[in-house]
């Protein structure tokens, strides 16, 4: 998906607003009939259904009258999309969106227009909004659809909806493996530290003031106002950043080897809070919400997402148990092995390498132990005993 910074005029922010607010509230009707999430009871309406009720409740309330008929439609029209991805398997259920949050809607068909304006500068037909200018980055793609949305820190993009081309294959024959982690963000057995870019010491700093005046602030004042949209510009920032990086080392990967092999981890599941319940509270709490904002700053999962789609039939996921713990040279396992987060010297033959790099050669060659036995190799039979779950790979 090709996306490009929009640059509405005063006066278009305002229909622009409003057409985000229709669409979000016409998705949130239909995922409350569908009876998930709310106390809804009956049969959930099928599409043309759906369209009679909208027709009905645009004829009873003006201020949806006044919108654009084709945004609210295409709001329906994606909410069964959602669901058709949802019992295909491809993605996760659909559910409420909130104001701030997945802010957007969807232009297709004859609606969907672009003129090029300049080098520098093209513009997008909007329902009831006109002609909206935008950056011209790159070139735009071939497109039949193209969507506007709005972000945390107020900023609009308008993306088109492009399946690009898979990367080609270099065609070498040469073999990768990646090791995550949250000092280092990615290890590759070839040596490489790659490090995801964040905030800098002068934005941590600065965030860490807003994130106090905002405590300090009044609930539905305008003061809080302003701060949290400053708070969510140095968000957005980063995730830009994070984004880009992920794009550039992704595209390299893709372009340097045939066949890049990575950790099977479940990330939502290494990044859910510890707090435990009322009866059953969880143990240290602060120390794994700030492991699980690490692991979230570095991109794991959009990093390996991105691959996939730019090396498709090119990723494989290999198990992550003891890979940190085993030896690379003589296939020694145990936890002692590894002294520190940065360090891997091996008890058994004394190899010495960094511990990411080590576990990324483990990767590479597929040599994955679990408790029962070895991934493509058989299980040393030095392998000390284990009496506890291995320790998060990569951490």
């Amino acid at each position: 998906m090709s996306r490009y910074r929009l640059y509405p005029a005063v006066e278009q922010i305002a229909g622009l607003a409003e057409h985000c607010g229709h669409a979000c509230f016409v998705w949130n009707l239909a995922v409350e009939q569908q009876g998930w999430w709310s106390p809804y009871r009956g049969k959930a309406p099928n599409h043309l259904e759906r369209c009679r009720q909208l027709t009905e409740v645009r004829a009873e309330f003006d201020w949806l009258r006044a919108g654009s008929q084709t945004v609210q439609q295409q709001a329906l029209r994606d909410f069964d999309q959602a669901l058709r991805n949802f019992f295909g398997g491809s993605h996760r259920k659909p559910g409420f969106r909130k104001r701030g949050q997945s802010e957007g809607f969807q232009i297709v068909g004859r609606m969907a227009k672009v003129e090029k304006l300049s080098r520098k500068w093209s513009r997008c037909w909007v329902p009831k909004v006109g002609w909206v200018k935008f950056r011209l980055s790159r070139p735009v793609p071939d497109f039949k659809s193209y969507r506007i949305t709005r972000d945390r820190a107020g900023r609009w993009h308008v993306a088109f909806a492009v399946a690009p081309n898979p990367v080609e294959a270099p065609g070498t024959g040469e073999i990768v493996g990646m090791d995550r982690g949250v000092k280092i963000s990615a290890a590759l057995s070839t040596g490489e530290l790659l490090r995801c870019p964040g905030l800098r010491p002068a934005e941590a700093a600065r965030l860490r003031r807003l994130q106090r005046r905002l405590a300090r602030a009044r609930r539905g004042s305008n003061r809080r106002g302003r701060v949290k949209a400053q708070i969510a510009l140095l968000r957005a920032r980063e995730a830009d950043r994070r984004k880009d990086w992920a794009e550039k080392t992704s595209t390299d990967l893709a372009r340097r080897y045939d066949l890049i092999r990575v950790e099977d981890l479940n990330i939502r599941g290494m990044t859910r809070s510890a707090r435990g319940t009322v009866e059953a509270p969880g143990r240290n709490v602060r120390q794994k919400a700030g492991l699980n904002r690490g692991i979230l700053a570095n991109g794991w999962g959009l990093l390996v997402q991105r691959l996939e789609q730019k090396a498709s039939g090119r990723v494989e996921k290999i198990p992550a148990a003891f890979t940190s713990q085993r030896c690379s040279a003589c296939g020694h396992v145990a936890p002692g092995n590894r002294e520190s987060q940065a360090v891997f010297r091996c008890a058994a033959c004394g190899h010495t390498a960094n511990a990411d790099v080590n576990a990324a050669c483990n990767i590479a060659a597929g040599r994955a132990v679990t408790a029962r036995g070895g991934a493509g190799l058989p299980v040393p039979a030095n392998r000390e005993p284990q009496h506890r779950a291995p320790p998060m790979v990569g951490v």
